[in-house]
């Protein structure tokens, strides 16, 4: 009895790990597509691979139990569309600002996605929030105005991609909430390989350009292998720990691509990008800590 309350008071911390884990995969896919980006890889290419690569591991996955028709069967087939198509348009408008933008400024703007959350929980799902979460989606609106910076001389018309990436991230969060519960992981991450590919293909065909370097063709590959890996490390987590428990962490996304940042491109964030980071974050746990209660 007692190894098994040891074990169960483990789980969380398996779940952090597993959340960590996830999070710096997702800094290493960012980081990798805007390293290419400054290369002179299109945006459209490093969204298809990121794609491609997502969707050949995913038919992998279903086809350890056979692959029957049964097997890629939904009864959700819009829904897991729409999804998809939401995440494929935010991963293109990300790779696409990385070409100008740094790293540390559009993980700043990203991260007001869970306050767009609990702007459209209330406008769309018509939640009751109280006073607490609307001076959270207030605070994360000005920590937003902070690191854009809109009649500044810092701004750069690419942050209104990484604003549509947040709500784009936003919607694609709600309707994994409503699916989470109905249609099976591998399921999720099928349909998100397909659409992306078949989507971008067309798009990246026109543009292509192979990388010059043997790290060049490893990192464009590379794309796809991280962000599945992320997902699926992601998607884990849950099971050993609640959203509660995992969600603060997944802030440690803003430390990591400050780390690579400054390790390959020489970036240091300046004093109104860590601040408007600050007060986005706070927003966040503001609303995290009121889903408690």
């Amino acid at each position: 009895m007692v190894v098994a309350a040891q074990s169960n008071a483990d789980l969380p911390r398996l779940g952090i790990m597993l959340m960590l884990g996830a999070w710096l995969f997702f800094s290493v896919v960012d980081t990798g597509a805007k390293w290419l980006a400054v290369a002179g890889i299109p945006a459209f290419q490093l969204a298809f691979m990121r794609y491609a690569s997502h969707f050949a591991i995913s038919i992998a996955v279903i086809a350890k139990g056979g692959m029957t028709t049964d097997r890629f069967r939904t009864n959700h087939l819009w829904q897991l569309v729409t999804r998809s198509l939401l995440l494929v348009s935010a991963t293109l408008s990300n790779f696409y600002a990385l070409q100008f933008l740094p790293l540390t400024v559009v993980s700043a703007i990203m991260f007001s996605s869970p306050v767009i959350v609990c702007f459209l929980s209330v406008t769309v799902l018509r939640e009751q929030v109280g006073p607490w979460r609307w001076a959270a989606i207030i605070l994360g609106f000005i920590g937003v105005l902070i690191v854009v910076q809109p009649f500044g001389t810092v701004f750069h018309p690419a942050m209104l991609m990484i604003l549509y990436n947040a709500t784009a991230l936003a919607l694609y969060a709600l309707m994994t909430r409503k699916l989470s519960g109905i249609v099976a992981v591998d399921t999720m991450q099928f349909y998100m390989g397909l659409v992306g590919t078949l989507v971008l293909l067309p798009f990246a065909l026109a543009v292509w350009t192979p990388p010059e370097t043997t790290w060049g063709v490893i990192v464009l590959f590379g794309l796809g292998v991280m962000g599945w890996a992320g997902h699926q490390l992601l998607t884990t987590a849950h099971r050993f720990g609640t959203a509660n428990q995992l969600m603060p962490f997944t802030y440690t996304f803003l430390i990591y691509v400050a780390v690579w940042g400054y390790l390959l491109f020489g970036t240091i964030p300046d004093a109104k990008t860590i601040m408007g980071a600050i007060v986005i974050m706070g927003a966040g746990l503001i609303i995290w800590k009121r889903e408690q209660k």
